[in-house]
């Protein structure tokens, strides 16, 4: 009892604690739908059939026709099952829409300290269509790029304000935060284990970044005719912009940046219509699912869901009514593979590098591939079931001492060789089945571990 309760408890634990990962396992198996509907009939025929031929000692104390009957129904259903799958990636010729546009997250940070201006400019050159970062204000009002709420993690605050490590970023003033280095710890820590591929020269060019601002930020698109994004936090209590960090931002956007409004993809839902009457221009951006007819009311162009959201019904959807979508944060290249044949907009990514370079998603096929690689997968499987070892010679030679100083690969290998050999019996054979009786696991066992 107390076991099972731990079990039940464990598990209960892990699902709240890995709901994301739950989510990304279950659209792994969306993307490799067609791999994995041809492995259970050939897997199935190879760990059973053999186990089920005339003379098989496993079956002898059984009613064959019983387990014959199990067998031939769940091989059935692996046959069929590919019928009822879904996967997005299996389209008809010229139904793929293009590529997601890319949306570089903090820039390109596998190339370079995230949310600073080598990172972007890094983000451009891989062939970003947009950028994406998180921007809060200073103790004097000036809007500057920091993810975290100290400026521990990706600064020297340490060393250079030692006093003041675990003070809230918003809580320095731009001389103060100018002072510090931004790109040392990318060096040190290395996030991504992708610092040492660097040249000498970017490592030496990464190390000396320093915060960057948003003015940079927003002069770097413009010059580049990028889209940008941006979380906008709002500053802690006692802060002199508190309650004008929205308009402070604005200000920067339309007067102290060259940037037009169109670029930005405005994603803050605080006083949103008051934002919408003094920049109409701006893209505004939910992040959030919410009902049709509020995003509509709010002038929504485009919805920014976690990757967790995919879905090719919600994604048509919004479409329909001209809002497209974003999702965050896809890196690999098989979930940007499913995100394209789910016909989303844009992604946001760590990888801007390694998914600009794809040509066509993995594992894409027409349907008419597909059912020839399920036909064939089944005839092969069947041909398989069909096959039956070699006859032994002489029951009675069977050697089944195996020395414990052999590998466990030599005694898979040479005890599958042994029992496939003896599996089909003669009437001498039977004589001598409390010599020879086998259990059917070791020879599937055998059969995948070889």
């Amino acid at each position: 009892v107390v076991s099972l309760t731990f079990a039940v408890a464990a598990t209960a634990v892990l699902s709240d604690l890995w709901s994301k990962e739950w989510t990304t396992l279950l659209l792994s198996f969306q993307v490799t739908l067609p791999l994995r509907s041809a492995g259970p009939p050939l897997g199935n025929n190879c760990s059973c059939s053999w186990s089920l031929m005339d003379g098989c000692p496993v079956c002898v104390s059984v009613r064959r026709g019983l387990i014959v009957g199990v067998y031939l129904v769940i091989l059935s259903a692996l046959y069929l099952v590919p019928l009822g799958l879904y996967s997005p990636c299996i389209k008809k010729d010229g139904a793929l829409g293009s590529a997601p546009a890319l949306i570089g997250h903090r820039g390109a940070p596998m190339l370079a300290p995230e949310n600073t201006l080598m990172s972007f400019e890094r983000a451009v050159e891989a062939g970003s269509d947009g950028l994406e970062t998180d921007v809060t204000i200073s103790l004097d009002g000036v809007p500057f790029l920091m993810h975290d709420y100290t400026l521990r993690r990706t600064t020297n605050v340490d060393q250079v304000f030692p006093n003041r490590s675990d003070t809230p970023a918003a809580m320095f003033t731009w001389t103060e935060l100018e002072s510090l280095n931004a790109g040392s710890w990318f060096l040190a820590h290395d996030p991504f284990g992708t610092a040492g591929s660097l040249s000498e020269g970017d490592k030496q060019q990464a190390g000396n970044q320093s915060v960057c601002s948003l003015q940079e930020f927003l002069q770097l698109a413009a010059h580049t005719h990028k889209l940008v994004i941006f979380d906008l936090y709002r500053p802690p209590r006692g802060h002199p912009y508190r309650d004008t960090w929205i308009h402070r931002t604005l200000e920067v956007i339309q007067n102290e940046s060259s940037i037009h409004s169109s670029q930005v993809l405005w994603l803050p839902p605080d006083l949103r219509s008051l934002v919408q009457e003094l920049d109409p221009e701006l893209q505004q951006t939910s992040g959030g699912r919410l009902p049709l007819e509020e995003l509509q009311s709010n002038h929504i162009v485009k919805l920014n869901l976690h990757y967790s959201s995919m879905s090719t019904e919600l994604v048509r959807c919004y479409a329909a009514v001209n809002i497209t979508t974003n999702l965050y944060v896809i890196s690999q290249p098989w979930l940007y593979s499913l995100a394209w044949c789910t016909g989303v907009h844009s992604v946001t990514t760590n990888a801007p590098q390694l998914l600009a370079s794809m040509r066509s998603p993995h594992f894409l096929m027409t349907p008419d591939e597909y059912k020839l690689m399920w036909i064939l997968t089944d005839v092969l499987s069947f041909v398989i079931s069909q096959t039956k070892p070699t006859p032994a010679l002489n029951c009675g030679k069977l050697n089944t001492q195996i020395t414990k100083e052999r590998n466990w690969r030599g005694f898979f290998s040479e005890f599958f060789s042994n029992v496939t050999n003896s599996m089909i019996y003669t009437q001498k054979c039977h004589k001598e089945k409390t010599k020879i009786r086998f259990m059917g696991f070791f020879v599937s066992a055998s059969c995948f571990y070889t």
